[in-house]
């Protein structure tokens, strides 16, 4: 039988293939109780690949499938989870957000408490398709489509973004150090980072330790422009003591959801 991780990829590939799947066919051919595959699809829909049906899962369709694969979208699930949760805790009053886009964004969206006076302006098709059915009111940019991230860029975008002020923006980030900030990989998307920054009042960082210390090609905004940074424990210590000296809150990750918890360490079994 498969280790946990590497079923959970077969799982996601047969969705791929045929855009649904079965739990007793997958038990069958993984040699593993129906049992282990449902926990299987509980995990992959809470990170938001799939969404479960009766008897088995299909393909969630706000997600390109290249999203689904990547390995930065399996990477750290659990890490990006719990910084999430504790980072939703952390926004107080803030009626305007903006968030940013990638996986702990979208883990993020899905904390978010449940208030008819929060507005949600996002880049991320993803995140306004989690939200769109919540109290809050979410709003997105448009624009051009970046597919690998599902996430608006270009003029249109731009125009959006501008006739907002926000209270709080939230970002997610390839790489983030003292020096150079934060980071990203694609410059049409750092340029929307950039303005949402500058249209804010406030800066929230949400980004797992793999992610401190690194530097991508296209800077957002330097370091000094964070207010609160929430990480996990695996975040280099000295990375994190630059960080502090510079005037940034970091919040380190602890606890959880404990049901979340405890299903991943019997997934792991």
């Amino acid at each position: 039988m498969p280790l946990a991780a590497d079923r959970r990829v077969k799982i996601l590939e047969r969705v791929a293939d045929g855009m649904s799947i079965q739990v007793s066919d997958l038990a069958r051919d993984f040699a593993c109780s129906e049992m282990t595959i449902r926990r299987d699809i509980a995990r992959l829909e809470r990170d938001g690949f799939v969404r479960r049906t009766y008897g088995g899962a299909t393909a969630h369709l706000t997600r390109s499938l290249d999203v689904a694969f990547n390995a930065r979208a399996l990477a750290n699930a659990r890490e990006k989870r719990l910084i999430a949760l504790n980072a939703a805790g952390l926004i107080e009053d803030a009626r305007l957000l903006y968030v940013g886009i990638g996986t702990t964004a979208e883990h993020f969206a899905r904390y978010l408490p449940a208030r008819t006076d929060l507005t949600v302006v996002t880049g991320s098709l993803p995140i306004a398709s989690l939200l769109g059915t919540r109290p809050a009111r979410a709003v997105v940019l448009g624009g051009n489509v970046r597919r690998d991230e599902l996430s608006c860029v270009g003029p249109a975008a731009r125009a959006t973004l501008e006739r907002y002020r926000f209270d709080l923006a939230v970002l997610g980030t390839a790489g983030l150090t003292a020096r150079w900030g934060l980071t990203d990989l694609n410059d049409e998307e750092a340029e929307i980072h950039r303005i949402a920054v500058e249209r804010s009042e406030r800066l929230m960082v949400i980004a797992d330790g793999s992610k401190l210390g690194l530097v991508a090609s296209a800077i957002v905004a330097p370091a000094s422009s964070i207010h609160i940074l929430v990480t996990d424990s695996s975040a280099p210590e000295s990375e994190l003591a630059a960080l502090r000296s510079l005037g940034i809150e970091v919040v380190v990750a602890t606890g959880g959801n404990r049901r979340h918890a405890e299903d991943d360490k019997v997934a792991e079994a």
